[in-house]
């Protein structure tokens, strides 16, 4: 019988871990199957431009699969039983359960409202292709440039930031406000700061520092001093949360739902499963937490795909690097932040700021494309077979008996 390997996701992290394993793992012993609920890949850290009227690729995954013998099920993952190793989808015919021998978990993350009353009925956000969609459609209902109309986006992370000077270039007769709840910029070093501050003035950005959003209403959005802002479409970038399918299904997770995983990626609860990408909860070489983001998408990935292929086929797993070196920021189409930082986290003096940067972004977000849309490279010749038993089913086994042991 064929060793099942199952990837939740398909995005970053998920279509470069099915990819790799389909380019590395022999047919003849494994069978890989990519569960996503959608049938694009969906370029997250393009989101905000697609909300702003750009045209964003969308590749169908079914071409991005086609050849590499991945099977790709169309369906949305509604729990996760990791003690019968089975995964139950919907899907248009109804669903069913998915049975697994090795689970990759890389579901990623969606926006998060913290309970802020009426964010979720009325306030916009990118983390979602349709709910960009839907922020377009808002956006263009607006009327040809916009003149008169209000935004304000909430949340002045990375996504806020490149979300609201992404609208206010595009389209320039709205007037767009940036609420941030402490300094604008306040993990950026200064020289980075300043040139974050010029942008918001060169695109007419009015920035709300030290401000915290109470509610959002349909035509404004509350503040907790008693300030009414005027807003014909309210963005929420105020954060990401997991989806709660790992925690519901008994895997050791974080107090925010992340799988708590060991230096391989591997859950520290369940050895059949591996995280990479939002969902995972993974300490850098750094000592601390690797932030939800791309950049670490794709070093979990690495991970995870390294240990899964090393103890299938009885190699010594290889330790890949989980770093987190700089924040990539888009000012628009024509400026960018590229800072830098230490070990702590801490953004380093050096940045650089302009068109470079933004031409570097745009030229990772093409690369980080092409990748996901031919997830094996190239279908080499020569493919490893499995061991004779792999720690999928030896290993798991021995592993929970000490667990029920203990």
């Amino acid at each position: 019988m064929k060793h099942r390997i199952v990837v939740l996701g398909a995005g970053y992290a998920g279509a470069y871990v099915a990819g790799t394993l389909a380019r590395r793992l022999s047919p003849e012993d494994t069978e890989i199957t990519v569960v996503n609920a959608v049938p694009d890949f969906v370029q997250r850290m393009r989101l905000h431009q697609l909300a702003a009227g750009r045209d964003i690729a969308a590749p169908k995954l079914a071409d991005v699969f086609v050849g590499t013998g991945i099977r790709l099920r169309l369906a949305r993952v509604t729990a996760v039983d990791p003690e019968r190793q089975v995964v139950a989808v919907v899907d248009a015919d109804g669903g069913g359960e998915l049975g697994y021998d090795t689970l990759l978990y890389a579901l990623g993350s969606r926006g998060d409202d913290h309970g802020v009353a009426g964010a979720a009925e009325y306030a916009f956000d990118v983390a979602a292709r349709p709910s960009a969609l839907r922020l377009r459609e808002r956006l263009d209902s607006l009327g040809g440039r916009g003149e008169g109309r209000n935004v304000v986006v909430v949340g002045d992370g990375l996504t806020g930031i490149e979300t609201a000077t992404e609208i206010a270039e595009s389209r320039p007769g709205l007037s767009v406000t940036l609420v941030a709840r402490g300094e604008l910029g306040a993990r950026l070093s200064a020289g980075a700061r300043s040139h974050l501050r010029q942008a918001c003035d060169r695109l007419g950005i009015t920035v709300l520092e030290h401000t915290i959003v109470e509610a959002v209403e349909a035509a404004q959005v509350l503040c907790d001093d008693g300030t009414a802002l005027a807003s014909d479409a309210t963005v929420w970038t105020a954060g990401f949360a997991v989806n709660p399918f790992a925690a519901a299904g008994g895997l050791e997770v974080t107090e925010n739902g992340r799988i708590v995983v060991d230096r391989t990626m591997r859950s520290v609860s369940h050895p059949s499963v591996y995280a990479a990408g939002d969902g995972a909860y993974a300490i850098g070489d750094n000592g601390r937490p690797l932030p939800m983001s791309c950049a670490s998408a794709g070093y979990t990935g690495m991970q995870a795909t390294a240990a899964i292929v090393g103890r299938l086929t009885g190699r010594k797993v290889a330790n890949t690097k989980l770093v987190y070196t700089y924040n990539h920021i888009s000012l628009g189409r024509r400026d960018g932040i590229l800072q830098m930082v230490d070990d702590e986290g801490q953004a380093k003096p050096k940045y650089m700021g302009g068109r470079k940067p933004a031409r570097i972004k745009a030229g990772i977000l093409k690369m980080s494309l092409w990748a996901a849309s031919h997830p094996t490279f190239g279908m080499p010749k020569r493919k490893h077979r499995l061991a004779a038993a792999p720690d999928s089913t030896a290993e798991n086994t021995a592993a929970y008996a000490e667990k029920a042991v203990e």
